[in-house]
């Protein structure tokens, strides 16, 4: 059995979310996760805010993200989530202690192309940090804007949460297919979506993540095994790829 890197899980605000963090990848055999802040928005006004738009300005706990991975030996990986209404100097102030950015349109309704986006992937940039990002159907935080922006950072890896905005965002897949400095991640998405992105993109370009604590881990390995892909294939997918844009010798 492949071993697995979840590039896409979440800590929750509670003081018990850690050791539920390391018990749920543990249940799930899943030996490594790249993790971001949780709770930086109630769920009903998010669930809104992806349809209506709007944005909160609550910052999230990236400090509690440091202290859990930092008890973890490595096997928990820590990613900045920002908050562009304080702008990039509190990113560039702690970057190096973090191994990823996270953008989210969703939570704070900035788009790609608005200047404090372009200056946090500005210090992504120097820090040599993969950006991970939810698209929307929002003008400005779509899959063309996003392609916008990765042009204009050839070098820095983005991870296009969810394999889209929806479920089966094949138009998304297909507009990212030319930058290769675009990789998508798989958690919550059809498996059409993700044999697509295998399809046209290439299994280099594929991250598998779960989503937790939204979704059970357990589903997204399934949909994993449901694939049927070869294990050179699941390899890079559930392993290989992830420690590449970490830039790290893969185990």
């Amino acid at each position: 059995m492949t071993a697995v890197f979840d590039f896409h899980v979440r800590l929750g605000p509670q003081p018990e979310a850690p050791a539920r963090l390391l018990a749920a990848l543990d249940a799930g055999g899943i030996t490594r996760a790249a993790v971001c802040a949780g709770g930086v928005i109630e769920l009903d006004r998010l669930s809104s805010q992806l349809v209506e738009g709007g944005h909160v300005a609550t910052a999230a706990d990236n400090d509690a993200v440091l202290a859990a991975c930092g008890g973890s030996d490595g096997r928990l990986v820590p990613f900045y989530f920002a908050n562009p209404y304080a702008g990039p100097r509190p990113y560039r102030r702690q970057a190096p202690l973090f191994r990823g950015l996270e953008l989210s349109p969703a939570v704070y309704g900035t788009g790609f192309r608005d200047a404090t986006t372009y200056a946090l992937v500005r210090v992504a940039a120097d820090a040599g940090h993969p950006v991970y990002t939810v698209c929307t159907g929002q003008r400005g935080a779509r899959a063309a804007d996003l392609v916008w922006l990765a042009g204009r950072f050839p070098t820095v890896p983005f991870v296009f949460g969810h394999c889209g905005f929806t479920g089966i965002d094949t138009d998304g897949i297909n507009r990212i297919a030319d930058h290769d400095n675009i990789i998508v991640e798989t958690s919550g998405c059809w498996c059409v979506a993700v044999r697509r992105a295998i399809a046209q993109l290439g299994a280099d370009r594929v991250v598998f993540g779960t989503e937790y604590p939204l979704q059970e881990p357990s589903v997204e390995l399934a949909k994993l095994a449901a694939l049927g892909l070869s294990t050179a294939v699941r390899e890079k997918v559930a392993w290989r790829n992830a420690h590449r844009l970490l830039g790290e010798e893969c185990p």
